[in-house]
């Protein structure tokens, strides 16, 4: 069954964005190694310890970790227990997957909404040591549900598409 041209389109519209998290995330852990150099550089040599890095590490883990995560989901690569997946017939095998893969979008769609309302909450409040508003933290939250909830969501959609050609022992042989 061909897939349709939309759902293409869309998909790797979502490997750019992919692409995307992934270029953020390397960049926040080469400002995080970065930015404890120069803790270590001012404790040590110049005697004045930045204060600030302790800050902007906290909120530099909260975009790698987050924006890691998603990228897993889209990966298909984020933990998972097989062990039931593994034990049932191949027909509920690939319905035990598909509801999954519903979960984590419904999982994703609660983490985007709830992320919002701390972003709404965090606006007034500032970031000690930075002075940006919490909201920048919480952004990452926010982001991940929402990649969560697309990523997960088109692959059930394209599984379900697809439900009478699709087998996971060959998309799963490798894991």
């Amino acid at each position: 069954m061909s897939e349709p041209t939309l759902l293409r389109r869309v998909d790797q519209a979502l490997e750019l964005v992919r692409g995307l998290c992934m270029a953020i995330a390397s960049t926040a852990l080469a400002v995080l190694i970065l930015s404890f150099g120069w803790l270590v550089f001012g404790r040590y040599v110049l005697n004045a310890t930045p204060t600030w890095v302790e800050q902007l590490a906290l909120l530099l883990i909260c975009y790698i970790a987050f924006l890691g995560a998603a990228v897993g989901v889209r990966e298909d690569t984020h933990i998972g227990v097989t062990l039931f997946r593994d034990m049932v017939p191949i027909n509920a095998r690939k319905s035990l997957i598909i509801l999954v893969d519903i979960g984590l979008c419904i999982f994703g769609a609660t983490m985007l909404i709830a992320g919002i309302t701390l972003m709404r909450f965090g606006w007034d409040t500032r970031l000690p040591m930075l002075n940006i508003p919490e909201t920048f933290r919480t952004l990452a939250i926010t982001s991940c549900g929402g990649l969560v909830m697309l990523f997960s969501g088109l692959r059930a959609l394209r599984r379900c598409l697809s439900f009478a050609d699709w087998s996971p022992e060959i998309e799963f042989q490798d894991v």
